[in-house]
């Protein structure tokens, strides 16, 4: 197997419908071991239709390039009450696969 799985955790905001579920959102990744490509995503938003648009956000995005460019592709296609706690969640995530690139260095 050439993947691994990364998971980034950030607390929801007040009156969301995921909320009723979770405190918090949760990101995971499968990632390529040698180019930090997003192969599959998924995240614990409420609706199908928000866990597959994120999906769709974040799948092909390499995290060799860092995270920058992925916060800005959150923040201009996602405008659900989330999006804060989704960005926090892939800084998270971003932090365990920096974690995970330095021992695998």
């Amino acid at each position: 197997m050439n993947t691994y799985f990364i998971a980034g955790h950030a607390k929801l905001p007040q009156g969301m419908a995921a909320r009723s579920l979770y405190d918090s959102v949760t990101i995971t990744l499968e990632l390529d071991f040698k180019y930090g490509v997003i192969i599959d995503a998924s995240c614990t938003l409420a609706t199908e239709h928000g866990r597959e648009y994120i999906r769709q956000l974040l799948c092909g995005y390499s995290l060799d390039e860092g995270v920058d460019q992925l916060i800005e592709r959150i923040q201009k296609h996602y405008r659900g009450k989330a999006s804060q706690a989704i960005q926090a969640a892939i800084k998270d995530v971003y932090n365990q696969f920096e974690i995970v690139s330095t021992c695998n260095s």
